[in-house]
């Protein structure tokens, strides 16, 4: 995909996800970082080393679940992805979910919110209840990057990851 000239030249390589092609969860994030575009995988850096943790205290392993983005490409500088940025790859993200047809999606971030559920509306007044895309029921919560820099929000992703688990 060439479509987001801003990004194409900046970009190592495209990071479509990592999983099991059979999931019942799957994990949704904004963008690839640095080191996600280096690897070619999703969530590998700190941010990807906290939901490895947040996967394993739900007594999963990330091998059980599928972790992808919004977007397949790393914006310039991390910066956030723009509107036209995520319509560009929601084809690639619908594509992806409608294979994989997880029972549950977890969302982190405004970003995911946004590509999967067309929703502008913060991540606090979405978490803390089901949403509804096709078949999958959505959970909404805090980007691990977020809980980086803002520890107080972890126990409000736990009770996030509690609710998924008792269903």
């Amino acid at each position: 995909c060439r479509k987001c000239a801003d990004i194409v030249c900046f970009r190592q390589q495209t990071v479509f996800g990592t999983g099991p092609l059979n999931p019942t969860v799957c994990f949704m994030g904004e963008a690839p970082g640095a080191e996600e575009d280096r690897s070619g995988q999703p969530f590998v850096g700190r941010a990807g080393q906290l939901l490895t943790k947040i996967i394993e205290a739900m007594q999963l392993k990330r091998d059980d679940v599928f972790i992808l983005n919004a977007l397949k490409c790393r914006p310039p500088q991390n910066r956030t992805p723009v509107p036209e940025e995520i319509e560009h790859c929601n084809p690639f993200v619908a594509t992806q979910l409608e294979i994989l047809q997880p029972k549950y999606i977890v969302c982190l971030g405004a970003v995911a919110v946004r590509s999967l559920l067309g929703l502008t509306l913060s991540v606090g007044s979405l978490r803390g209840r089901f949403h509804q895309y096709r078949q999958a029921r959505v959970v909404v919560t805090y980007h691990p990057s977020y809980l980086l820099r803002n520890e107080s929000a972890k126990k409000l992703v736990w009770q996030d990851m509690q609710m998924l688990m008792l269903e």
